[in-house]
């Protein structure tokens, strides 16, 4: 599945050699960036999506966004990186400034998703939220209750989500499957549940900046 493996869309038009930006980004991000791709006239821009796994594992994404940066310098002359810092305590951004690339602003998707600035006012009176995103919304069994083991061990729910009151399902679509999902996940972990539809909040921007003109070599 595309939004949970490695994923490459390529563009439908491209130019030379070398004057193509190509978008890193976490695998579950690849629906929409690929929807907002489709919105708008980026021939010469492509899509490369790591493993959304990764996110299980936080302290691989540095090395694994590096090596895929690496990778592209010999093919494409701009690299954007869509990850927040997603759980890696800054080595993200210590590893794109070294590399000279720009990466999405942001802790994590549910910020960007928000609008950071929004997130961020709404931080104290959310702290005891588990959010969801569409993609978490459609994953959920693989990514939140096999990767925790609660398929096997229901008991360590509690464990687990004791410490939260609500689930917050940011929408980024209008899908009432989705949505009946998201609420039977609120359920599943005893939370109560509320659906905040926030569209792709700050990641439009940053997918509109990938077709941007790249500067003029001096």
């Amino acid at each position: 599945m595309p939004d949970t493996s490695t994923y490459s869309r390529r563009p439908d038009l491209t130019d030379a050699a070398g004057e193509r930006t190509l978008i890193i980004a976490c695998g579950a991000l690849a629906r929409e960036i690929g929807t907002l791709m489709g919105q708008t006239a980026m021939g010469s821009v492509a899509l490369k999506c790591l493993p959304a796994q990764l996110h299980n594992t936080p302290d691989r994404i540095p090395d694994a966004v590096r090596e895929a940066v690496l990778a592209a310098r010999e093919t494409y002359a701009r690299v954007l990186v869509g990850y927040a810092d997603c759980g890696t305590g800054g080595r993200l951004d210590r590893v794109c400034q070294e590399l000279g690339v720009e990466r999405i602003e942001g802790p994590h998707c549910y910020s960007f998703f928000s609008g950071n600035d929004a997130f961020l006012a709404r931080a104290d009176e959310e702290f005891t939220s588990f959010y969801l995103t569409d993609f978490l919304a459609r994953q959920f069994d693989s990514m939140v209750i096999r990767s925790l083991g609660l398929d096997r061990h229901p008991e360590l729910r509690d464990a687990y989500f004791g410490h939260y009151e609500k689930l917050v399902y940011l929408a980024q679509t209008d899908d009432d499957v989705l949505t009946a999902r998201a609420e039977a996940a609120a359920e599943r972990l005893g939370l109560a549940f509320e659906r905040r539809r926030v569209g792709f909040g700050d990641l439009t921007a940053f997918v509109e900046k990938a077709s941007e003109p790249l500067p003029l070599s001096s």
